[in-house]
This record gives structure tokens, sequence and C-alpha cells, in this order.
């Protein structure tokens, strides 16, 4: 009897084991589902955040560079400073009249680099830098474009964890690096190997500059330019960047003769001639296709510069 007793009490243990195991298994399996929609959700939306957050940081960062295109002055020097460490990619296109000037913005995030395809365009910004810079903190300024008009104001973008150590520039331009206050653009003083060295008259360096051929060479390719203006754009930005940008300021150069094209068919009317041969300018920057073509070009800038200048009305 006692026997039969105990087996029948085994038996609705071993039940009852059976019935809390699988209570168990089922709130397990559960909270696991729960936490992986948990993190799954968390993470989406923090993505999602991340691409917001990038987008409104490119279209602020455009909008803060708007006074470099109108009041800010000319030969100085403005910073920018992000939140956290960012990336700022460069990218150009020349489709449409004017082209577009496409940054893309990439922010760090639980010590990694949030990826984002969302790029942010603008028509009317000609940024030189690297392909991207990297940093919390960037130093920015302009200059003038003319060719022979104003053509457009050039911005140029640095970290300030990356600085430029220029050896033996011509006065003028040892004047105005000095002038900008820029606290990574150094004369001279490259004692720190991390330096880039921009040398003037020198093969041995990061970035050769020959001032009197008019080129930058650069990671074993040369970028022509012509004037200060371009000089800087080839020192501080890569050769696809800078190419596509002056390709981009060419056909501004093109669409801007032919306003001045038809101003000046305008003024004739009233006995004013400017003879300015502008078809021919618009032909060359309509067709053209790589910093080589600058020197052969500005021959005809100045001429056309030279003759507004002496015009009894000058078109500019």
């Amino acid at each position: 009897m006692e026997k039969r007793w105990l087996q029948l009490v085994i038996k609705m243990n071993k039940k009852g084991f059976l019935q809390i195991s699988f209570a168990w298994l089922f709130a397990i399996l559960v909270g696991a589902v729960i936490l992986f929609l948990a993190i799954y959700l968390s993470t989406k939306l923090i993505r999602t955040e991340q691409t917001s957050i990038g987008a409104q940081t490119g279209k602020e960062i455009g909008i803060l560079l708007n006074p470099l295109e109108t009041s800010f002055e000319t030969g100085k020097t403005t910073s920018l400073t992000l939140p956290v460490e960012t990336r700022i990619y460069n990218k150009c296109n020349n489709n449409g009249i004017f082209g577009n000037q496409i940054i893309q913005i990439s922010q760090k995030s639980f010590n990694k680099w949030t990826e984002t395809d969302i790029d942010i365009a603008f028509s009317n910004k000609y940024i030189f830098s690297e392909k991207y810079v990297e940093g919390k903190k960037f130093y920015v300024f302009s200059k003038p474009f003319e060719f022979p008009f104003k053509v457009a104001d050039l911005i140029y973008i640095t970290s300030s964890l990356k600085k430029y150590c220029f050896v033996n520039p011509p006065e003028d331009i040892e004047e105005e690096l000095l002038d900008l206050e820029q606290q990574n653009l150094l004369i001279e003083d490259c004692s720190d190997s991390k330096n880039v060295m921009v040398c003037f008259g020198d093969s041995n360096c990061n970035i050769n500059v020959n001032y009197y051929a008019k080129y930058v060479e650069k990671n074993n390719k040369k970028m022509y330019f012509e004037g200060d203006t371009l000089m800087y754009a080839a020192i501080f930005s890569d050769s696809d960047v800078y190419e596509c940008q002056l390709k981009r300021l060419m056909q501004r150069v093109e669409n801007l003769a032919l306003l001045y094209k038809d101003k000046a068919i305008f003024i004739a009317e009233t006995g004013c001639h400017s003879n300015l041969n502008l078809m021919e300018l618009v032909n060359i920057a309509g067709g053209f296709s790589s910093s080589e073509e600058l020197y052969e070009m500005n021959r005809l800038v100045e001429d056309i510069k030279e003759k507004n200048e002496l015009a009894e009305c000058a078109l500019w």
C-alpha cells in the first residue's frame, strides 16, 4: 500500500514539475521576443534619429555658410563647432545649369560613425576641402573668385585637428595667412611631424605649390590654378573635389557671360558700346573639362577684363 502511494506522489510531482517547466519556458520565450522587439525598435529609432540629425546638421551648416557669401569680411576666419565628433563629406556634381554642392554628415554615436545616405544639395555654394573633414571644430574662410567678373565666393573648410605648415610662401601670401590668424595655418613652424607641409618651390613636401607654373601637386596629382583664390582651393582640396567644383564655376562663368552679353546689347541701344568678346568666353567655359585649360582661358579673361576697365560703359 505504501509503495503504491509513494509511486502516485512521485507521478504527481513529475507532472507538476513538467507544468512548472513549461510555464517558465513560455515566460522566457515571451520575454525574449519582447526584448528582441524592444532592442530592434530602439535601434531603428536611434538610426532614424541619427539620420534626421545628420540631415538637419547638413542644412544648418549650409545656412551658417551664407554670411560668407554676403557680408562676411574677405580674408577673415570664422569657426564652426559641433557638439559631437562629425565628418563633413564634400561632394559635387555638374548636373543642371550650375551643378550642385552636396554636403553629407556622419556623426559619432556609441563610438561608431553613423551611416546616412541623405545628401543636402546647394546650387549656389562652392566648398573646397578634402573628401571629408573630421572633428568637432572646423575653420572656415572665403575668397572671391573673379574670372573676369565676380563669379562666386569660394569657401575653404579645414579641421582644427589638421595643421598646415606653409614653407617659403611669397610675401603677399605670408601676410594674408598671418592676417587670417587661423590657428591651424602655420608659417615656417614645422616642428611637429604631423603637420601637413605646404611648400613653395620644393618637391619633397605633402603639398607642393609651383607659384610660377601655377599648379599644386598633391597625392601625385597636379591641380592648375589662376590667382590665389584657386590656389588655396587646390591646397585644401582633393583633386576630384577641386576639378568638379572648378567645372561648376565654369558653368557659372558661361551663364554670367551670357547675361553680360545681353546687357551689352541693351546698353548698345543707347549708343554705348563695350566691344567685349563674351561669346568666345561662353563657348570656352561651356566646353571646360579640366584645370589644365585655365592657362589658355586666362589669356582671354585678362583681355576681356582690361577692355571692360577701359570701356566707356563698363558692364561690371
